[in-house]
């Protein structure tokens, strides 16, 4: 509920300065530089390591006894001084001589019995209350003391010249402790000058104060300690009388009030003509008996009467008697709380009231019930009692056409109906209904034209659809429920702040903010938010919403699952579109693989990898085949001693120069025209002869290069597994191949020229002697042993 309307009953207090000292204690605290908290802590004196430019010292609740000079000497920025609680017994004021700007100076609740009287004339709040004096502590000084505005004394006698020193001032708030007043003596004060006049009278004792106090100007008069009967009720009656005689008296405030049923009757009717306009009374008791009283309600200021914390000693009574004293008074408000009351009379049709709280008593869902007579009521709260049936209350409400803001948290409020016929009266618009055992089933058993509904503290675990419209509902308090998702604003179009804090929503939906356009508030953190791609656009809607709209962030918002993101801001977490859009990653994945295959597709036609795959495959099966057969066989087999590749172009200087010179020194050689099988495949062709030879004898030339099937010759003899590890391979370059030349695809010739060492053909004829002695090197070595494998078979 935004407007609590306790905050009217707060104005029982009005203009009473005790909310002015606690200001004029916050503007010191934000204007000080630097304050000091030493309350509380075995203090046996003052210690000397304050620092110099210190404002505020708080040494209450020690055990200080004495004050010297030189404790504050060194102080002179000193502005509040709190020393309550201590055990101080003497106090010479000139050890404050040079604390020249100290305004503030608490000294009550000591054990103070006398006082020296050079003050500061800076103070503006001095109390000596609740300390020793014998007579009120007050000298000619006190004059001077022009800025005064707080005072606290006490005393266990009063006499008339005591006060003369302040008649004069004009106070806002004096204190007299009269705890150890004993004086029975009729005395007469002179007139005193305050707008609140706080009197505590000693406790667990019969009042017997007899003194007369004039007071001019008096706004709030407080009365605390008061244990009345029969024989000295008109005793009391005739000291408050004198008191409230005066013309601006608004407030009354009676604490710690013990009485009889009759005597606080005659209370009411002393204060009924005054001009009082609020009556508040606190920690009351009743003993004695309860019996019927006449009381003539007569025309009356007052405007409200507030009666806290009851204690009633009488068991035996009629309910009637006690309720209709109440239930008949001419007032505005009444506040009657924190009680045993079981109940409340229906009010006479001429009753006035507009604000009724009945908070913390014994209401069940007879209350108000067939009652047509609080047509004026504006506010009715009802919090903590014994409801039960959220219908009967709604059937409460129905004559109440006044009625706009109803307060039943804190009960046992159900509503169990399927047919939605709560009978709500139609200008409710705030209603507070948390703190009951509601469950979803309350959405259909709302006032229809409710702006403000609160909600939190109970059992809902869902906002169902469809509900009644309430098109109307401005805030909505839902926290901690058991709800799993934030509401659509489809049904709440007028929705501007929003509490669902500490329910179960897991993973709210981002069109949150687009469905609640109207949204300026919401809190919706201590959720259990799972950190999943569903919390992601969420968490994006959130980064476009002004902070200020959101009520906690980012403290309150928290992954909780899964466990490595536990307790992660949602601002920190960060997931990727990709990985969380199926149909993107599926479409990324999808060209990726396109192009992929384009690249391998073109990289094969480039470098011709069909043909490298085709020579592997042919290759592996050559190999597989030869590990089933003995080096020995392998050797058995070999038929040549060289078999020579060329491409067709130098085919003349192969025919008329090459192999007539290797066949002169008896080296077999094979020709793939006259020494291939036919039938067979070319390239089965091409590997039996590099199979059956023991040398292959390559003719580099440009024409080589462009030959593709010598190309073939050459990558099978590079890979002769026959003789693994061995010197195999012949190069004889017969005209110089530019590197340029060689295609990119035929790299394992680029390979083994640039690794290899390889003969060149020379054009004169001068060299050609040292290149065929070369070429017969490279086969001396073996010629004996292929001789040998000869003359065998």
């Amino acid at each position: 509920m935004t407007k609590d309307k306790d905050s009217i009953t707060g104005s029982f207090h009005f203009v009473c300065l005790v909310i002015l000292i606690v200001g004029n204690i916050i503007q010191f605290s934000e204007e000080s530089e630097f304050a000091v908290d030493m309350s509380n802590m075995k203090l046996t004196h003052v210690p000397k390591n304050l620092p110099p430019k210190m404002k505020i010292l708080d040494m209450s609740q020690n055990r200080i006894s004495e004050l010297h000079i030189s404790d504050m000497s060194y102080l002179s920025g000193l502005k509040v001084l709190r020393l309550s609680h201590n055990r101080i017994w003497c106090l010479d004021f000139r050890i404050f001589k040079f604390n020249q700007n100290l305004e503030y100076l608490d000294l009550s609740h000591n054990q103070l019995q006398n006082i020296s009287c050079h003050l500061i004339t800076s103070l503006k709040h001095l109390d000596l209350s609740f300390n020793d004096f014998d007579v009120l502590p007050i000298c000619k000084e006190f004059v001077n003391l022009t800025q005064l505005h707080f005072l606290g004394l006490s005393a266990t006698k009063l006499r008339q010249l005591d006060l003369l020193p302040i008649a004069h001032l004009h106070l806002n708030y004096i204190l007299l402790d009269l705890e150890r007043y004993y004086a029975n003596e009729t005395e007469s004060l002179p007139i005193l000058n305050t707008k609140t006049l706080d009197l505590v009278f000693p406790p667990n004792q019969l009042f017997s104060v007899q003194v007369s106090i004039l007071v001019n100007s008096l706004v709030c008069l407080q009365l605390t300690n008061i244990k009345l009967n029969d024989s000295n009720c008109g005793l009391f009656i005739t000291f408050s009388l004198g008191l409230t005689r005066g013309p601006t008296l608004l407030n009354v405030t009676l604490r710690h009030m013990k009485t009889t049923w009759k005597c606080l009757v005659d209370i009411f009717r002393s204060l009924w003509p005054k001009p009082v306009e609020y009556l508040n009374i606190y920690n009351l008791t009743i003993f004695d008996k309860i019996e019927k009283e006449n009381f003539h309600y007569s025309k009356t200021t007052l405007k409200a009467l507030k009666i806290e914390h009851v204690k009633n000693e009488v068991f035996l009574y009629s309910q009637t008697v006690l309720y209709t004293i109440f239930s008949e008074m001419n007032i505005m408000m009444l506040t009657i709380s924190d009680t045993r009351f079981i109940h409340m009379l229906c009010p006479p049709p001429s009753n006035t009231f507009k604000f009724l709280n009945f908070t913390q008593n014994l209401f069940t869902d007879s209350i108000f019930q067939n009652c047509s007579q609080l047509v004026r009521l504006e506010t009715l709260i009802l919090r903590k009692n014994k409801l039960e049936d959220l219908y009967k209350v709604s059937l409460m409400t129905k004559h109440m056409t006044s009625l706009e803001i109803l307060d039943v948290s804190g009960n046992s409020l159900e509503y169990d109906r399927h047919d939605g016929d709560c009978t709500w009266v139609g200008s409710i618009v705030v209603l507070n209904l948390s703190s009951n055992i509601l469950t979803d089933s309350v959405f259909r058993c709302l006032p229809p034209k409710v702006k403000v509904l609160d909600l939190h503290y109970n059992r809902i675990s869902s906002i169902p659809k469809p509900i009644m419209k309430l098109e109307a509902l401005q805030e909505l308090n839902v926290a901690s429920n058991s709800l799993a998702h934030l509401p659509d604003c489809g049904t709440f179009s007028s929705l501007s702040v929003l509490i669902i804090d500490s329910n179960s929503i897991s993973n709210p939906s981002a069109d949150f903010f687009q469905s609640c356009q109207k949204i300026r508030s919401i809190r919706a953190g201590n959720n259990p938010f799972q950190c999943t791609c569903e919390l992601r656009e969420f968490v994006q809607s959130l980064g476009r919403v002004s902070h200020e709209v959101i009520e906690g962030w980012p403290d309150s918002y928290k992954c909780d699952y899964p466990e490595n993101y536990k307790g992660t801001l949602l601002k920190d977490f960060h997931v990727s579109q990709l990985s969380c859009n199926t149909t993107l990653l599926l479409v990324t994945i999808g060209i990726t693989m396109l192009v992929l295959t384009a690249t391998v597709t073109t990289l094969c036609i480039y470098f011709d990898l069909p043909w490298y795959l085709r020579m592997v495959c042919q290759w592996t099966q050559t190999r597989r085949r030869a590990r089933n057969i003995p080096l020995e066989e392998v050797q058995r087999t070999l038929q040549f001693h060289a078999f020579i590749s060329y491409s067709e172009h130098d085919s003349a200087w192969v025919k008329n120069e090459l192999v007539p010179c290797l066949e002169k020194e008896g080296i077999r050689i094979c020709l793939h025209e006259r020494n291939f099988v036919p039938g067979k495949s070319i390239v089965e062709n091409i590997i039996n002869c590099i199979e059956k030879s023991y040398k292959s004898i390559f003719v580099l030339s440009p024409n080589f290069v462009q030959s593709e099937w010598c190309h073939y010759e050459l990558y099978f003899a590079h890979h002769n597994l026959f003789h693994e590890g061995s010197n195999n391979l012949i190069l004889i370059l017969l005209e110089p191949i530019p590197r340029n030349c060689i295609p990119s695809k035929y790299h394992k010739l680029r390979a083994l020229m640039t690794q290899r060492t390889y003969l060149e053909w020379p054009k004169e004829k001068s060299k050609h002697g040292l290149f065929w002695a070369n070429i017969r090197a490279a086969f001396n070595m073996k010629l004996a042993l292929i001789a040998e494998n000869d003359a065998e078979t």
